[in-house]
């Protein structure tokens, strides 16, 4: 009960003033986004903001059901962050390193478990957050999911702005023009390079509607 209540003030009272009043996030096609899971919501990563973001940008039918992927070994440190990890962002813990699981275990396992309970799950192909306004190169375990569960629609979200307004290692927040687009869903198609092609090809399309001023 505790951590419920906790989860709506937060997002209520603190992040969702923080999106639209300090920083006025525009969000594009949000009406792509499922109002229910099981769903793969694929972002790039630049900032700690992309979750916050995504997650208040959902229908509140989902939102309940909204679960971020994270790794445990940075997540799940100390007991307020794994409280906080656990019962607001309502993560899905995932460990990185194969002496953190159990034997025989695959890393996507919580991922996958999460989805058969009809979850919406945040996923950041590149792993980790990058450079801001720079996409790296996606890892393959986000194929691997769609091809577990094809019948789960992978909708890609591209971000822009908000690795300038938080950006890795920084606490302060800059107010900054950010945007957040959202793409058709895709489907696992049989052939995980082909899949993750089109994947590449939905984000350099979403990244084009952005605004790009004439400094960069």
């Amino acid at each position: 009960m505790l951590g419920k209540t906790a989860r709506f003030l937060f997002f209520n009272f603190f992040i969702r003033p923080v999106v639209f009043l300090y920083l006025g996030v525009n969000i594009r096609r949000r009406n792509l986004i499922p109002k229910q899971g099981p769903a793969i919501l694929v972002a790039n990563h630049n900032s700690h903001l992309d979750t916050m973001v995504l997650m208040i940008a959902c229908p509140r039918s989902l939102f309940r059901h909204l679960r971020p992927v994270a790794a445990a070994d940075y997540w799940l440190k100390g007991k307020f962050l794994t409280w906080f990890s656990r019962h607001v962002l309502n993560i899905v813990p995932i460990f990185r390193n194969k002496e953190d699981r159990p034997e025989g275990s695959d890393p996507l396992d919580p991922v996958s478990q999460a989805l058969d309970e009809g979850s919406a799950v945040i996923f950041f192909p590149e792993g980790s957050r990058g450079e801001p306004e720079q996409m790296t190169g996606f890892k393959r375990g986000i194929a691997i999911l769609s091809e577990r569960h094809p019948e789960v629609p992978v909708v890609p979200v591209y971000f822009q702005g908000l690795g300038r307004a938080l950006p890795r290692g920084e606490g302060l927040l800059v107010p900054f023009l950010c945007d957040m687009f959202v793409g058709e869903p895709l489907y696992w198609g049989g052939d995980e390079e082909e899949f993750m092609r089109r994947l590449v090809r939905r984000f350099e399309s979403l990244s084009r509607e952005g605004y790009k001023p004439q400094w960069e």
